[in-house]
């Protein structure tokens, strides 16, 4: 529990921060693995699913949510199973 006002109020702001940092984890995990089905299903609309987990990536990691190498590495291993099935 925290004593002082200042600490009241960086407990509000850190479960704001969690909760917001949370939802966008989560849309990215459901992005990322729709992309990935999409890939395996060689489904048409799989470069538009690809690009859009890209962008959230590059979002992510612009704001501190991932980092920015584990977003380069989840953006390179995309982008390579994409190349792969569709020569």
């Amino acid at each position: 529990m925290p004593n002082s006002a200042s600490a009241k109020k960086e407990l509000r702001k850190s479960k704001k921060r969690q909760t917001r940092n949370k939802k966008i984890e989560n849309n990215l995990k459901d992005l990322i693995k729709k992309s990935r089905k999409a890939i395996e299903t060689k489904d048409a609309g799989a470069k538009e699913l690809v690009a859009k987990a890209l962008r959230a990536l590059d979002k992510a990691a612009g704001k501190g949510v991932i980092k920015k190498n584990t977003g380069n590495r989840k953006k390179s291993r995309l982008h390579k199973k994409l190349n792969q099935t569709f020569k």
